[in-house]
């Protein structure tokens, strides 16, 4: 009884320090890796800016899950394994918050704010305003707006509507759809 009482706040401790990896891990992918480098993600995300519709790195969901399962199966629950299990759970958070930002109406305060923050990203600042769940790292690295710009940027985005027909979230079942997709 007594290790439990101290186990817990320690995986909760390294849970909670997966989530803010995660806010680390999305800026890197988007800012570093999609916008200010050439490098394997940058076609796959230049397609997301020309195509809102392909929204989704769901392709990543199946390896994510293989390696999280590897993981927990030769090392179980442990301190590193419940970071990595934040890690996974902010991944999808992102992926749920992602989809919903160009897909549905914001259903709370914050999930509109993240939206005007995104869509500001996608129609006036593609080289700004990297985090799509956060804007801690834009803040630390200078990739956010002065406020007054920021505002003005949010307030033209913030009457669109959400995009209607199918995203690419159908890449769960059938893996194949974005390589079949058209060029535009």
């Amino acid at each position: 009884m007594r290790s439990t009482i101290i186990v817990m706040p320690l995986y909760l401790a390294m849970f909670v320090l997966g989530l803010f990896a995660w806010t680390f891990i999305e800026y890197l992918i988007h800012g570093v890796l999609s916008h200010m480098f050439s490098t394997f993600a940058a076609p796959l995300h230049a397609e997301h800016h020309r195509d809102p519709h392909a929204v989704f790195t769901v392709g990543a969901w199946l390896p994510t899950a293989i390696v999280s399962m590897i993981v927990f199966g030769m090392f179980g629950l442990t301190p590193a394994t419940t970071v990595w299990l934040g890690i996974i759970v902010g991944f999808l958070a992102y992926e749920f918050f992602h989809y919903r930002i160009h897909f549905a109406r914001p259903l709370f305060a914050i999930e509109d704010r993240l939206r005007q923050r995104h869509l500001a990203h996608h129609a006036h600042a593609p080289e700004e305003i990297f985090g799509v769940t956060n804007r801690i790292w834009d803040r630390v690295f200078g990739s956010e707006p002065d406020h007054a710009r920021l505002a003005q940027m949010q307030a033209s985005v913030a009457m669109t509507k959400p995009l209607t027909g199918p995203s690419n979230f159908r890449l769960i079942v059938r893996p194949w759809f974005f390589l079949s997709r058209p060029t535009h």
